[in-house]
């Protein structure tokens, strides 16, 4: 699926290169790892190829699919959940764990639209800053577009 200098999409992590593809013995049994290095904090994942599609590593979205994060972002016909805090931001965080950037960009969006009705709780602030990140990392990088502006066009969404 991946070869060395790809770069590819973890859950919750981000976007990452593919520094090696290596061999280790596991409980008896060779097993065959993407080795993962996320880019902005250089942590290194090993992922068992075989299980890498299971677990969510994918590759980066396509132009076509950069601009329908965007339409999910400027959607406004949706309604925010009125549970507490603590239920709404784990349900957030299932969608950060998906992986899917289109889950990804919902919960910057409902989060962006809560806030101008309410202060969001620390872990919502958080977890806000934490969807923009992994938004602005692969959008740039599909759109081949420098971050400042990604983060620039996404603020304007929302202002």
């Amino acid at each position: 699926m991946f070869a060395e200098g790809d770069m590819a999409v973890y859950p919750a992590h981000g976007v990452g290169v593919i520094r090696a593809i290596e061999s280790q013995k596991v409980a008896g049994t060779n097993q065959t790892f993407y080795v993962l290095e996320i880019l902005g904090n250089s942590m290194r994942i090993m992922i068992p190829t075989a299980s890498s599609e299971h677990v969510g590593l994918r590759s980066i979205v396509n132009k076509q699919e950069a601009l329908e994060v965007i339409d999910i972002l400027k959607d406004r016909a949706i309604e925010i959940d009125s549970q507490t805090w603590n239920r709404r931001y784990r349900e957030y965080m299932e969608k950060i764990k998906t992986g899917s950037i289109f889950e990804v960009a919902a919960v910057l969006r409902d989060l962006f639209l809560l806030s101008a009705d309410k202060d969001l709780s620390y872990g919502e602030r958080k977890m806000l800053d934490t969807a923009k990140g992994l938004l602005v990392k692969e959008l740039s990088i599909a759109q081949d577009v420098e971050e400042d502006k990604i983060c620039r066009k996404i603020e304007n969404i929302f202002t």
